[in-house]
């Protein structure tokens, strides 16, 4: 009777035991895949990441690698929880999916090598120190904010405003340091285009319904979506009530318009993951960082939705490549 009592204890301690990373004993490298939160966009970052590292002959198949993916959903103690998880198991590398993710997992380890993809350059995500450095273990593929200029650039150039002025509406992530410093980026090239900015905090995916038709009733011309992981998560919501509306959406993300923006010019988050993915097999290779650096994204687009660009009558620049 007491071995039974004490069965659902054992079981879940031998379960447990089961699905931790064994990097003592195994023979193969172990890599800690942490994804900030769910979305069809982002995934595909790990599509490429893992493609990399099978290139370069780090294939689960085969097994020559081991990789423990795990996905917060949006929720930050879960995200910490996962980070302390992979760190405590001594994982070879970590590969941080989106800002959340990488600035985690820098503020978790000092000596487990970071490989950040969707995210900012250290200086836009605050990890930098007093002089200015990154930190030592922060590698991968990272971005700044050049690229929003030539895609929000563009919207004036397709759109006709209904009044005196354009009036583009977007929502944005008080908590998410690239989602502020892309909204003063943006207000600030705005304004030497002559058009009038309408943006509303959006903290979570929950309020999105909320929020967007808020904005939307503010006779907005357009909608720009720029890199926000809340946005992101919230896309499907924001383009039905924008289609309802007869508000095209633009974006600085190539993702967002197989998914029913008009048009960007923006890093393919595939590309984007391949890219870090290629670093990491490196460091696979080599066990050494040397040589080694946060690197910009190499791969943006100019891409447009046939379908979208169709429906709002908006003639796409031959330079625009429709996503397939």
């Amino acid at each position: 009777m007491k071995f039974i009592k004490y069965l659902p204890v054992a079981l879940a301690f031998i379960l447990f035991a089961s699905c931790k990373p064994k990097t003592k004993s195994m023979q193969v490298p172990v890599v800690g895949f942490v994804d900030a939160f769910e979305d069809a966009t982002i995934s595909q970052a790990r599509k490429g990441f893992t493609d990399a590292l099978a290139k370069n002959g780090f294939s689960e198949e085969k097994k020559t690698v081991q990789i423990e993916y795990s996905n917060a959903q949006g929720d930050i103690p879960t995200l910490t929880q996962i980070v302390n998880h992979f760190v405590t198991d001594s994982v070879n590398l970590l590969a941080t999916c989106t800002t959340l993710s990488t600035v985690t997992a820098l503020q978790k380890t000092k000596s487990i090598p970071v490989f950040a993809m969707v995210s900012p350059t250290a200086e836009r995500m605050k990890v930098v120190d007093a002089g200015g450095k990154a930190p030592a273990n922060l590698f991968g593929t990272v971005e700044d904010l050049n690229y929003i200029d030539t895609s929000f650039s563009i919207i004036p150039k397709l759109l006709k405003p209904k009044g005196s002025k354009l009036v583009i509406g977007m929502i944005y992530n008080q908590s998410e340091p690239q989602s502020a410093d892309a909204l003063n980026r943006i207000k600030t090239l705005a304004a030497g285009l002559n058009v009038d900015i309408v943006a509303l905090p959006l903290n979570t995916s929950a309020d999105a319904q909320l929020v967007t038709q808020s904005l939307l009733n503010k006779n907005i011309d357009a909608f720009f979506a720029n890199p926000d992981n809340t946005v992101f998560a919230s896309f499907e919501t924001i383009l039905k009530n924008c289609n309802q509306k007869n508000i095209p959406i633009f974006t600085s993300e190539a993702g967002l318009v197989q998914r029913g923006a008009v048009a960007a010019f923006g890093a393919d988050i595939y590309q984007w993951g391949y890219q870090a993915g290629e670093q990491a097999a490196q460091y696979l290779k080599t066990h050494k960082t040397d040589g080694l650096q946060p690197e910009m994204v190499k791969i943006r687009k100019r891409v447009y939705n046939p379908a979208a660009a169709k429906k709002y009558n908006i003639t796409i620049p031959p330079n625009f490549e429709p996503v397939k």
